[in-house]
């Protein structure tokens, strides 16, 4: 069985980089009806931020990224938090000791500053086995526990970078238990994996260099090498350096908060870094399952593209719209609404969303599309004689074709859309106005937004007797 996992620090915030490395092992054991472990590498305490965790376990919920074990649904392997399994990193480190692969090391740190000095001024690498001491005490908790390397060269195959090698040169005497009795990631994550049964671990390239202690590790414990998958770096947007939160990329919460559907999240941190070699570039959760596969990440890094990321939205949005109908989309819109819409009934809302739908990236966008739906529009005579389609008009001229239009809307019977729609076609004929000129107008008149729906749609929406009164207002303005 294919067993993959995702083991997150608690230190704050969840980014986009972190929940990638969530969503690769997710699919692979999916597709392959493995498991999926959650992991919570605490053992930083220094680092460790309350309710870190439960954001996690959130932010994975949201994206529907289900957990087979670990935190909330338990499991064989259990705990799975590191900070509870002190005994079992203990046990496996008294078993190196035992076999004379690890040694306490009570070296004060100023001293080993020293050594890293010394190196530096004879330009010569820092590894500490070249200064291991010769008389150590009998370990206990308290002392720090280092890994007594026997350098050699390692060769190993990496899923997405392929044939690797290395040389005797990057072996150290690695701290495998800290000061304070808790494992280092170095140490824990070995002993994890293999107490967990985990088949393939999925991280990000920067631990690469570090494959060759990992591997002198395993080699040390008697365990078999999992299958390793070094995951590239999602980089700035300008730049090659890898993604961080000073280059724009917010929390994967932020995000939520300005309404980004987790359906577009999951599809397009999925295809940052992996395509399956078509055109294709929506995906359903269960296509990705079906498609996944190792040789189709990129060896070298994905750019982060948040316009992509608001593309990819607005064609879920519509999707959703379409597919499933405006009432499932209304569903998802809880927050996202401008606070004078709380007056206002579900089903005049989920009109307003139905006309106004395929012009949203994100659900936050509707707090400023569909104000003027929901409380009159000041009247701004500057953005309105501004316009690039009016200002060639006089006052008398836009007055008088603001009177005619009332005139003939007023006359209108049955409000609807096509009734409008074919008013507006004959004031087109009776002003000798072009659509753009006559429309604008009309369509500033009402809204005072930047765009709008297709005209007829909103009046339809905002109704006869709103309408005519904001006509009035501002022909009374000019």
């Amino acid at each position: 069985m294919i067993v993959t996992r995702f083991a997150p620090s608690p230190t704050g915030y969840i980014h986009i980089g972190n929940v990638r490395s969530a969503i690769y092992p997710y699919l692979l054991a999916r597709q392959n009806h493995g498991k999926m472990i959650l992991r919570i590498e605490d053992t930083d305490r220094a680092r460790y931020v309350e309710g870190a965790t439960e954001l996690v376990e959130d932010t994975l919920e949201w994206l529907g990224l289900n957990w087979d074990e670990g935190p909330i649904v338990g499991g064989d392997h259990g705990p799975y938090f590191q900070s509870e399994r002190q005994e079992i990193y203990h046990d496996w480190a008294r078993k190196l000791i035992a076999k004379g692969r690890a040694y306490a090391d009570p070296t004060p740190s100023d001293q080993i500053e020293k050594y890293r000095e010394q190196c530096n001024a004879s330009k010569t690498p820092f590894l500490y086995r070249n200064f291991r001491p010769t008389d150590t005490p009998e370990w206990q908790p308290g002392i720090p526990l280092r890994f007594k390397a026997e350098p050699k060269s390692y060769e190993w195959h990496d899923e997405v970078m392929g044939d690797m090698h290395a040389g005797p040169e990057v072996l150290d005497d690695i701290i495998l238990i800290k000061k304070d009795g808790y494992p280092t990631y170095n140490f824990a994550h070995i002993v994890d994996d293999a107490e967990m049964g985990v088949t393939h671990v999925m991280r990000g390239v920067e631990y690469l260099s570090s494959t060759p202690n990992y591997l002198a590790l395993y080699e040390a414990l008697d365990l078999p090498r999992p299958k390793l998958v070094s995951l590239p770096h999602i980089l700035a947007p300008n730049s090659n350096k890898k993604l961080g939160k000073r280059d724009g990329a917010k929390s994967v919460t932020e995000y939520r908060q300005d309404g980004i559907l987790p359906e577009a999240m999951l599809n397009y941190l999925a295809c940052l870094g992996w395509n399956d070699g078509t055109e294709q570039e929506i995906y359903t959760k269960e296509e990705l399952i079906a498609k996944f596969s190792l040789d189709r990440i990129q060896n070298s890094g994905a750019r982060y593209d948040e316009t992509k990321l608001l593309w990819m939205n607005g064609q879920w949005i519509r999707s959703i719209f379409d597919e499933q109908g405006p009432e499932a989309l209304y569903a998802r819109t809880e927050g996202f609404w401008p606070s004078v819409a709380k007056t206002h009934s579900e089903e005049y809302k989920i009109k307003v969303l139905s006309i106004l739908y395929d012009r949203l990236r994100a659900l936050a966008d509707l707090r400023e599309m569909s104000a003027y739906f929901f409380s009159d529009p000041e009247i701004n005579l500057d953005f309105l004689i501004n316009n690039k389609f009016i200002k060639k008009m006089s006052e008398a001229e836009i007055e008088s074709l603001l009177k005619t239009t009332i005139a003939k809307l007023a006359s209108i019977d049955a409000w609807d859309a096509d009734n409008l729609q074919q008013a507006l076609n004959d004031l087109l004929q009776e002003t000798g106005k072009k659509p753009a000129e006559l429309f604008s107008l009309i369509r500033i008149a009402i809204s005072f937004a930047p765009f709008s729906p297709a005209l007829n749609l909103t009046m339809e929406v905002l109704g006869k007797e709103i309408a005519l009164a904001r006509l009035n207002a501002v022909a009374s303005a000019i």
